[in-house]
């Protein structure tokens, strides 16, 4: 039996889970009410906290789910990702339009990397 590593484990869900290798981080969302740039920016950078305390980074990226609350702001998300993602190690992603926790939030995403 593998060992399941928990992340920052809370009474409702861990910062991220590690389990065979692979790290799966819970969804990130940024400033409520913030212009999208400025969410996405916030994301990634917790993105990229969490990764490292799993032990990883974004070059080793698996997954990246992206949730908008309005798909209208997809080229001003995209433009702030593109800033981020590493040439060459981009990960299988897949956007969406949804209702977030709250009207405030604009952006969520969800990513999975290897350990």
């Amino acid at each position: 039996m593998t060992d399941i590593q928990r992340i920052n484990p809370g009474p409702r869900m861990a910062e991220a889970v590690i389990h065979n290798g692979v790290a799966y981080l819970a969804g990130q969302v940024g400033t409520a009410g913030a212009p999208i740039a400025e969410q996405t920016r916030a994301v990634l950078a917790e993105i990229d906290r969490i990764l490292a305390l799993c032990g990883t980074d974004k070059t080793r990226l698996i997954t990246a789910q992206i949730w908008l609350a309005d798909i209208a702001s997809f080229a001003q998300m995209n433009a702030v990702w593109d800033g981020w993602v590493v040439p060459g190690h981009t990960p299988a992603r897949w956007t969406g339009e949804a209702r977030l926790a709250t009207p405030d939030y604009r952006v969520e995403i969800i990513v999975t990397a290897a350990v």
